[in-house]
């Protein structure tokens, strides 16, 4: 009998050739090794899928976020699925810090805070105001982003997975959903670097306010199942001067991280 992995790291992606590359790098350079990494590849037209074929990835067809992740679960062989986004970056004991903790706890579903991929003091403020309402929210009204979300997979097949028919916040919704079943903690140890591209291309007070606005609407209407925010997936790259800005950005920051591990 062939020996299962203990870990399924699924990652959506959409022609992620920029940042693909820094996210698979850093897993291939964990401590913890026990593990198999899905890509849900949502049609990419550029080298996305070369990348992935580079590091040994498995691809299953995606579409929009939750359908990806989805379909990654679909076929993980892991005990554990770690959903990731595609621009995030790991820190050399990352998984080790995140499945200690979470088996320590005896949680079954986890997040972590965000560390911004950004020197900006105004990212700083923004990421550690989102760490403190993750913080705040999680006993009564859990949030978990899609840059890290650690489940059993037991529990993601009990919930049904993620809500397809859902337009923005998916990831949310499916952390309340697997809250009623399993015990869900914000982890302390392990801390997730992500990226500021969505403030960079979009306007951080357009991001914000969206984000804001999201929320109000979750709390007095409901989950969003109607186009009213315009979430785009895989649009950040589009203006290639500004993709390539960002990407650099990030690739100076990594190293920074690099050279005090």
């Amino acid at each position: 009998m062939l020996n299962m992995p203990k870990l399924s790291i699924i990652i959506p992606a959409l022609n992620e050739e920029k940042s693909l590359p820094l996210l698979l790098g850093s897993i291939n350079n964990q401590e913890f090794k026990d593990y198999e990494i899905i890509l849900a590849d949502a049609g990419s037209t550029d080298k996305t899928l070369e990348i992935a074929k580079k590091y040994n990835v498995r691809v299953v067809k995606g579409g929009l976020p939750a359908v990806g992740r989805n379909a990654g679960a679909k076929v993980a062989q892991g005990e554990w699925l770690l959903f990731l986004d595609s621009d995030v970056f790991l820190s050399g004991n990352f998984l080790k810090l995140l499945l200690e903790e979470a088996q320590k706890t005896g949680a079954e579903a986890a997040t972590c805070a965000i560390i911004p991929l950004s020197d900006k003091l105004i990212d700083q403020i923004m990421h550690g105001v989102a760490n403190a309402y993750i913080q705040l929210t999680q006993y009564f009204y859990p949030h978990a982003g899609g840059f890290c979300i650690l489940i059993k997979k037991y529990l993601h097949e009990k919930i049904g997975g993620y809500n397809e028919s859902l337009k923005l916040a998916e990831d949310h919704e499916y952390i309340s959903r697997a809250k009623k079943f399993g015990k869900f903690k914000i982890l302390k140890k392990p801390k997730i670097y992500v990226s500021v591209r969505r403030f960079e291309s979009d306007g951080r007070l357009n991001v914000a306010a969206k984000y804001i606005a999201c929320e109000i609407y979750r709390a007095l209407l409901g989950e969003i199942k109607t186009d009213i925010f315009k979430y785009q997936f895989g649009h950040h790259y589009n203006k290639l001067p500004k993709g390539r800005k960002i990407t650099q950005s990030m690739k100076n920051w990594v190293n920074k991280i690099k050279s005090k591990i």
